[in-house]
């Protein structure tokens, strides 16, 4: 499963923005078949637009990955369209911003619904392809918030811990399969939803400071976070699993 691969079938969720459209774009880039799929159907069709002329085919499915009959629906497109689901970046989740006064019980699960539970039933669609198919790489896309305590992220940042716990039991449950399941941890990410703070009330001081935080004294971007996705779906990182990677700019090595 090299790089530059043409054989494989990518479901990417999450796909319409960020750090999910960044990895939908590099696998088509390289000759991927990519089925995208995300809540946001304008965001998932300016997506196809622009990968018309991409190396590698696309499908779009329009869902919640919460619901288990979308989220298996996802999975069934990329095997009933290419014939098979090689890797699958579960990327799909809400980023609510609340101390714990703050947060409803509501907002607690809705982020968990999404986040934690959305992660979950793709991969286990997923692997249900997989294990059969003897092979597969799963990505699952975690954060710093996953790895250590933040403030102000009373749901996010528990529903990103089950990302990194789901993340390393998948790896040794599957292992016998052949079947790698790793996850990426990004620091603070200049995604579009970010790029707007600059325009809002005090969200000017927020990217200064969040720049600060990180050694590399910037926000990564989604791209960079693509890269490293990338790799680890590759067979370049053939003999790595159960690993979450940090792409946050030396922000956890303080």
């Amino acid at each position: 499963m090299s790089a530059s691969s043409t054989a494989r079938t990518v479901v990417v969720t999450g796909a319409a923005s960020g750090i999910g459209r960044a990895t939908a774009c590099l696998f088509a880039a390289r000759g991927a078949r990519v089925v995208a799929t995300d809540v946001n159907s304008d965001g998932l069709a300016d997506l196809e637009a622009g990968l018309s002329s991409a190396a590698g085919a696309i499908r779009i499915v329009h869902g919640d990955v919460s619901d288990p009959a979308d989220a298996r629906r996802m999975i069934e497109t990329a095997a009933r369209e290419f014939g098979a689901v090689d890797v699958l970046v579960a990327n799909a989740g809400i980023i609510p911003l609340g101390d714990v006064l703050e947060t409803s019980p509501g907002a607690w699960d809705e982020v968990m619904a999404v986040d934690g539970r959305g992660m979950f039933l793709t991969c286990k669609y997923a692997l249900s392809h997989m294990i059969p198919a003897g092979a597969g790489a799963i990505v699952c896309v975690s954060s710093i918030s996953g790895l250590a305590g933040q403030r102000r992220q009373a749901a996010y940042g528990p529903a990103k811990f089950v990302a990194t716990g789901l993340t390393k039991h998948l790896a040794v449950e599957c292992a016998p399969y052949g079947i790698r399941v790793n996850a990426v941890a990004p620091g603070t990410i200049l995604t579009e939803r970010v790029a707007r703070l600059k325009d809002e009330p005090g969200g000017p001081e927020y990217l200064e400071s969040m720049a600060a935080a990180h050694p590399l004294g910037r926000l990564g971007t989604a791209n960079e976070v693509a890269e490293v996705i990338g790799f680890l779906a590759s067979d370049a990182a053939s003999f790595v699993t159960g690993a979450v990677v940090p792409v946050d700019g030396g922000y956890l090595a303080q």
